[in-house]
């Protein structure tokens, strides 16, 4: 795919998440690799109104080479792409109930995404939560590279969701199975849910395995 085919890709798949409500304002950012560099969404920018001319470039080290200035949360996204190299997409969101998961005292750090349907065993897998850092911090590096290698999908506490796949599609189609299937767990909580068993979940990763 060419740059410019990645840079349309940005703009089609930015609208689409920010018009069914996924991303509000000028919150959520999405980068993928190329093979000279990455394609970065712009600092304050809204993902519904992303013109392909103004994405940011940056070279292979992460230095600006054209285009607006790039999200604030460079840290992040170099970070799972460093732990992470079959990653070639990163989506974060801001989307209502993944980031209310992240928030909840309650919500289990090592897998907050419970098993209840096929579909976030094969596009998401477990999800684990990071402790809060301040959006745009370095601080949130080690802890995904410390979580990415073993997960596509991680929840930053009180702040939401960050998603890899091996392509921009991918990624996006993870980030809203992670979105869907966190509404159903908040709406479900109280209610006795039946998970997956142990041996459907392991038919599954054999059969999808996430990349």
């Amino acid at each position: 795919m060419s740059e410019q085919a990645v840079r349309d890709a940005l703009v089609k798949w930015g609208r689409s998440l920010f018009e069914r409500g996924l991303t509000a304002g000028s919150s959520g950012n999405i980068s993928v690799k190329l093979d000279d560099g990455f394609l970065v969404t712009p600092t304050n920018s809204c993902l519904g109104f992303l013109e392909a001319s103004r994405i940011s470039k940056l070279a292979p080290d992460g230095k600006h080479v054209s285009g607006a200035a790039p999200t604030k949360e460079l840290p992040l996204h170099f970070a799972f792409y460093e732990a992470r190299p079959q990653a070639k997409a990163v989506v974060h969101l801001h989307s209502t109930y993944a980031t209310l998961l992240s928030c909840l005292a309650d919500a289990d750090p090592n897998d907050a995404i419970p098993p209840i349907t096929p579909y976030v065993v094969m596009r998401v897998g477990r999800v684990p939560i990071v402790p809060y850092t301040k959006p745009g911090s370095p601080e949130v590096a080690p802890y995904i590279r410390d979580k990415a290698p073993e997960h596509a999908a991680i929840l930053l506490g009180n702040h939401g969701p960050v998603v890899a796949g091996p392509s921009l599609e991918a990624a996006v189609f993870a980030a809203e199975e992670l979105e869907e299937t966190a509404k159903l767990v908040i709406l479900a909580r109280g209610l006795n849910v039946r998970h997956l068993p142990a041996e459907a979940i392991a038919d599954l990763n054999a059969s999808f395995k996430l990349k």
